[in-house]
């Protein structure tokens, strides 16, 4: 075992990060003072790159995606992501995994009506879409799974669908013309919720593009079109060791259109 342990004022952390390997393999001070490098490292999220040749190929076999058989699709396999942070900021931003690692972010705007995760994850979905030629099949693969419910509805024959109240029916409306697009082509469109942040690569690099689109200064932003919906604000007061602060509040008044 090889074991790299950081430490703080001539403390040992609490945190440790530990190599282990077989008992007849020779480590050589190399390889130690890699991985001591690696654990010391510090910034932001790593970009997860997939390989599915070489060593690396029989680890990313038995991730989840490769398990739903997403690495082995003969089509075109996307991940997009969604991003609503702080301050009602909302970002959308996808991956095509063997496009050249092709990348796409946006800004989502409307944050005045209030902002949701499901808003930016219909937004990439439908960005995605449009990045995709028609006639070739598609895996979308996500982390949420209102936007599959909120897309099945459109899916064969039943009870009449309608826009009417939903939240994000700019954006929907948006997603079921391209599929309508991608079924007349013949081409075959899945999706598929993966679950989030659990290491999967696709994922979390989506994840990365999603949190770019917010802070990067060159990304564009779409889906401006204000709704008829009256949007209320006020101030709630929040008390906290004897002293009181007003947080600000938000919410929105649908009409029916």
């Amino acid at each position: 075992m090889v074991e790299a342990r950081q430490h703080q004022n001539g403390n040992e952390s609490e945190n440790r990060t530990s190599c282990w390997v077989h008992k007849d393999l020779t480590v050589t001070t190399k390889q130690i003072q890699a991985l001591l490098t690696a654990a010391r490292a510090s910034g932001g999220k790593d970009e997860c790159q997939v390989r599915l040749t070489g060593i690396e190929q029989e680890y990313w076999m038995v991730a989840e995606i490769s398990r739903l058989g997403g690495y082995g699709f003969r089509g075109t396999v996307t991940v997009g992501d969604g991003s609503n942070q702080k301050g009602g900021k909302m970002g959308a931003g996808y991956v095509n995994l063997w496009k050249q690692r092709k990348r796409q972010q946006r800004k989502v705007a409307r944050e005045e009506e209030g902002s949701s995760s499901n808003r930016p994850e219909l937004a990439v979905f439908v960005l995605a879409l449009r990045g995709t030629p028609v006639t070739k099949s598609m895996l979308y693969l996500c982390d949420n799974q209102a936007l599959l419910k909120a897309v099945k509805r459109w899916v064969g024959e039943g009870g009449k669908a309608m826009l009417v109240g939903a939240p994000d029916a700019d954006i929907l409306l948006g997603a079921i013309e391209e599929l309508r697009k991608r079924t007349t082509a013949g081409a075959a469109t899945f999706l598929v919720n993966v679950k989030a942040l659990r290491g999967e690569p696709a994922n979390e690099e989506a994840n990365i593009q999603a949190d770019k689109a917010i802070s990067g200064k060159d990304v564009p932003t779409e889906r401006h079109d204000r709704t008829n919906r009256a949007v209320f604000t006020w101030q709630e007061p929040r008390r906290k060791g004897g002293t009181v602060s007003y947080e600000d509040r938000k919410s929105t008044w649908n009409s029916g259109v």
